[in-house]
């Protein structure tokens, strides 16, 4: 999602971009197998920044490059159990300053929300209104769409090979043929630390974390069509309505090296166990499951500026678990600051600087 949406960006801007995919097919990764959840009390404040810079661009479907909407309304519950009281009031107090239309429920309310709940596993609920489902496949195809569009080409089964930078210019070997530019952009997501090895450059210290999925059936007779998103306060798991059926998660993130991440059977338990524990849902059958990889730098902010090592390579890498959200304020961030300028006018209004982004903080 990264790369499609800066790419598409800086094809806007006159650049000529070659975007390389490593894969068969773009989104392959971890665009590929994101639950993503639009909320813009979600992360630190820069990433609340850079989701709240997105949201009218997705609510416009991309200025018409997506066919169909890539926000619809969903809602995020978040619920105490026993036990939990503080946490739940910390989480009041957190949300409800960053957003007005946030809401406290007592057990009754959160229950009448989502039924399934059990009632001596809910002392009381946040909810959140304006979380939206995010089309992660709708918005990715549309940067694509409009990357093509503005005359950039995409290759596929173009894993990166050798970097080399000489007189100004890199030059990518990869699988696909040798391609240069005066600018790379090293949007390799979990990879991103591996390729600046190739580039001779030392890591920002990313961090690849599984995150596992299935989904079940919902049960006969249960219209789970507008439950919210449901969490507990501690988020060791969540569930929500996709497709027709119920997604589940265990929360999970367990440090990875980056690969083509497969899901472990002791997280599809966990996950289990924690829905069947909070909720009078049973799982009889498992229709599908999955893991995706969410990169962290230290500090939970995405990475987004030149290298001062070595001129023209460009970070965008470390969205965490913030990146589809993300993806269009970051990308326009990207777009001005390889165009030479400062952050757009309306990101740096909201208290956003270069140096927070930059590749710099990692290197001290």
């Amino acid at each position: 999602m990264a790369g499609a949406a800066a790419a598409a960006h800086l094809a806007e801007n006159g650049r000529r971009v070659v975007l390389l995919e490593r894969e068969s097919q773009p989104g392959y990764h971890s665009t590929g197998r994101s639950a993503a959840l639009f909320t813009e009390t979600y992360g630190n404040r820069a990433i609340r920044v850079l989701t709240g810079a997105s949201r009218a661009c997705y609510e416009a479907r991309l200025d018409g490059f997506a066919e169909h909407p890539i926000l619809t309304p969903r809602g995020a519950l978040m619920f105490g159990m026993p036990g939990q009281q503080a946490k739940l009031d910390a989480a009041w107090a957190d949300l409800s300053a960053l957003d007005p239309r946030v809401r406290r429920l007592d057990a009754a309310a959160a229950r009448a929300m989502v039924p399934v709940l059990r009632p001596d596993c809910v002392i009381g609920a946040v909810y959140e209104p304006d979380a939206m489902d995010i089309d992660v496949h709708e918005l990715h195809q549309a940067y694509l769409r409009r990357l093509r569009r503005r005359g950039g080409r995409v290759v596929t089964d173009a894993e990166v090979q050798a970097l080399a930078v000489a007189d100004g210019c890199w030059t990518a070997a990869a699988a696909a043929g040798e391609f240069a530019a005066p600018v790379i952009v090293n949007a390799a997501g979990a990879w991103a630390d591996d390729l600046a090895a190739k580039a001779g450059l030392p890591p920002v210290g990313l961090v690849p974390k599984r995150r596992t999925a299935l989904t079940i059936p919902v049960p006969a007779g249960v219209d789970a069509a507008r439950w919210p998103m449901t969490l507990d306060v501690t988020e060791s798991f969540y569930f929500k309505p996709e497709s027709g059926r119920l997604l589940v998660s265990p929360a999970d993130e367990t440090p990875m090296p980056p690969c083509d991440v497969q899901p472990d059977e002791l997280d599809i338990a966990i996950a289990i166990d924690r829905l069947t524990g909070a909720t009078s849902l049973t799982v009889g059958r498992i229709e599908r499951k999955w893991a995706g990889l969410r990169s962290f730098v230290a500090d939970k902010t995405t990475v987004c500026g030149f290298d001062p090592l070595a001129r023209g390579f460009f970070w965008l890498a470390g969205q965490g678990g913030y990146g589809i959200q993300t993806a269009e304020g970051m990308a326009r961030c990207a777009a001005a600051l390889i165009d030479g300028g400062g952050l757009p006018a309306d990101i740096a209004a909201k208290g956003l600087d270069a140096e927070t982004l930059s590749p710099a903080r990692l290197r001290a």
